[in-house]
């Protein structure tokens, strides 16, 4: 799935939302959530977003900053501090929503201060010392993860995107790209599905987004009329 090519519907598409996002932000900062399963392709989504917005502020003196929820985990001890396999563990200890958003998201809203893109390493479960960089101007954020329509923090997203993708989609791309079960029923998801299926139920983010897109078809996304 990484890297997959663009082809002119998924352009078109992208070239659509970022016009939607420099204008729902005029001329002041703006924070942008791209949202969806594990296997949804958010990654690749709002890295091809980012360049879309990229080409669209040339010349503006704006910057678009990338930034992922995945370098805002909790350490190992807190993730799995219900269990390993439990799904609420998954569901309500894998980020630390305090550091995100008092080292990202709060000086970019308030479009002042220094901010950091990331806290922490998955792999090495051990801090991420990442300089502070000053806020500018205008910058637009593109914030890629799951769990981003949860409740404390909808109210940052300038704009917001669910990807939304079958669990039988979403676990055959990842078996593909970590070797993980390709069944979303397998016991060795359980952590993972479940703790999805409570999110979905508890926050509704296909209702709570700015733009929904089916994206089951990577060529041929298509935004759902709601």
């Amino acid at each position: 799935m990484d890297g997959y090519r663009l082809s002119a519907a998924r352009r078109e598409l992208l070239r659509s939302l970022a016009a939607e996002i420099a204008a729902a932000a005029g001329e002041g900062p703006s924070l942008v959530a791209v949202d969806g399963v594990d296997g949804a392709g958010k990654t690749v989504f709002a890295d091809q977003l980012a360049a879309e917005l990229e080409a669209g502020l040339a010349g503006t003196g704006r910057t678009v900053v990338r930034a992922s929820a995945d370098d805002f985990h909790h350490p190992r001890a807190v993730r799995y501090r219900r269990g390993r396999q439990s799904p609420d563990g998954f569901w309500l200890d894998s980020y630390d929503y305090p550091r995100m958003r008092a080292e990202l998201l709060d000086p970019l809203r308030a479009g002042r201060g220094r901010f950091r893109t990331a806290a922490h390493d998955l792999n090495s479960d051990l801090p991420v010392d990442e300089p502070a960089r000053p806020v500018l101007a205008g910058t637009v954020l593109v914030l890629d993860g799951i769990f981003l329509h949860r409740d404390e923090l909808l109210g940052y997203w300038t704009y917001s995107v669910f990807l939304d993708v079958p669990f039988a989609v979403s676990a055959t791309r990842m078996a593909a790209r970590d070797g993980t079960p390709a069944d979303p029923d397998d016991p060795a998801l359980a952590r993972y599905v479940g703790g999805q299926l409570r999110y979905l139920a508890a926050c509704r983010p296909r209702q709570r987004a700015t733009a929904v897109i089916d994206h089951a078809d990577l060529d041929a996304p298509r935004r759902i009329a709601r």
